[in-house]
């Protein structure tokens, strides 16, 4: 039992935020737990709850860190840190939130005399996984510890991203790219059986959860405005629930001109892979750097266009940019929006070598179907029409599954 009394809040928060060393998965490592604290009484108590956990090693700090102790923050030498609130409840908030945002895979559990329900929320919120109240019970901290351990398994376990990455880009706005990434993603949960996330990444105007009509309590903003804090656990309270079984990141309510980092997107997309069979993102139209990093990460780019002169030529510019003029890049797959055979200005050969490739996808033009979608609310892919159909097939194709048998309409010699 290491006990630190007189140490100032300067040693307690460098000693706290030391650097981890990393020892082999294969070493049985004791669950390491710190007790923080002004009261030595209840860590005293708190420590002799803990011992009934094995095994495990513990250390008591009897002032509480503060962000300001330190020039820089490095990962914690510690599982577990559980933060007595009772003492003064504003500062040991301001050490959980710390802590969190230094190392989000350990573990902050809060205790407190009373079970008080807004110190609670504002515990949670400050990035706390556990809250402990009344007495302090050893089996109840067992079970706590027993939480903390199996989290810090699966964190340290070697993860093998599996999940796909789909990602839709469009070639100007107001090309159809949010309608055919969402109804997609809808068709592919039903296609594949899998599990699917999609996720907006237009933080000015997204609108895929709208036009879905899921109301999300949360946004990609949430998610992003403090990176450090990422993980599987805060991803999942994050997204909101599609009656088809979708899950959706949303994109925020209020308009926000800030450009979305790349090394956080990019930490969110590798957390959702490891969560989700597939997840589709809505990347919207052009964003620079984002677009190059995310269509790296890529299994399969969707390049969304409408046949015009404008269109095609973005088109051109963006797989010259991303995709180099080769035409050897198997993930680039391009969509042709609101396709319509007999009012083509353009040729097959044309649009083909606008785009140095042929195209693999054509939805077709049904324009008051999907304009009725939006306003209610309605996802086409829960609906049996052209456009659904053609997006099932793209589906199909992504998870695997071979493409239906082409439709076509039958005209009776009278009638």
């Amino acid at each position: 039992m290491q006990i630190v009394e007189s140490r100032s809040s300067q040693e307690v928060y460098r000693m706290l935020m030391a650097t981890d060393m990393q020892k082999p998965e294969s070493e049985s490592v004791a669950l390491s737990v710190a007790l923080i604290g002004p009261h030595r009484g209840r860590r005293e108590a708190l420590e002799t709850a803990c011992a009934g956990f094995h095994p495990m090693t513990t250390g008591e700090f009897a002032a509480y860190p503060r962000l300001g102790d330190a020039p820089s923050i490095n990962l914690a030498d510690y599982d577990v840190a559980i933060v007595d609130l009772d003492e003064d409840p504003e500062q040991a908030l301001e050490a959980v939130e710390k802590i969190c945002a230094a190392n989000a895979s350990i573990t902050v559990m809060v205790y407190a005399r009373t079970a008080d329900g807004t110190l609670l929320v504002r515990s949670m919120r400050a990035g706390a996984r556990e809250f402990l109240s009344g007495p302090i019970v050893q089996s109840d901290i067992a079970e706590a510890l027993a939480r903390a351990s199996s989290r810090r398994q699966e964190s340290r376990r070697q993860k093998k991203v599996s999940g796909k990455l789909l990602v839709f880009a469009g070639a100007k706005g107001g090309g159809g790219v949010t309608t055919i990434a969402s109804n997609f993603a809808i068709s592919l949960a039903k296609e594949s059986g899998g599990s699917v996330a999609l996720v907006d990444l237009d933080p000015a105007l997204g609108d895929a959860a709208v036009g879905l009509g899921v109301t999300a309590q949360f946004t990609i903003l949430d998610a992003l405005k403090n990176a450090s804090r990422l993980d599987a656990d805060f991803v999942s309270s994050l997204l909101a629930k599609h009656s088809s079984g979708l899950s959706v990141l949303a994109g925020p309510d209020q308009y926000n001109a800030s450009p979305l980092q790349s090394e956080s997107v990019g930490k969110l997309l590798r957390i959702l892979r490891e969560q989700f069979a597939y997840v589709v993102v809505d990347a919207g139209v052009d964003s620079g750097q984002l677009y190059r990093m995310i269509f790296e990460m890529a299994d399969t780019v969707y390049l969304v266009a409408q046949v015009s002169v404008p269109e095609l030529r973005n088109s051109h510019r963006l797989i010259s940019e991303y995709f180099g003029e080769e035409s050897g890049s198997t993930k680039l797959e391009v969509v042709l929006n609101r396709f319509q055979t007999r009012a083509l200005d353009i040729d097959e050969a044309g649009i083909t070598k606008a785009l140095m490739r042929p195209v693999k996808w054509r939805i077709p033009n049904d324009y008051t179907a999907a304009r009725n979608a939006q306003n209610t609310a309605t996802p086409l892919a829960l609906q049996d029409g052209p456009i659904s159909r053609a997006i099932a097939e793209m589906a199909k194709a992504a998870c695997g599954r071979a493409p239906g048998p082409i439709k076509k309409k039958r005209f009776a010699l009278f009638g």
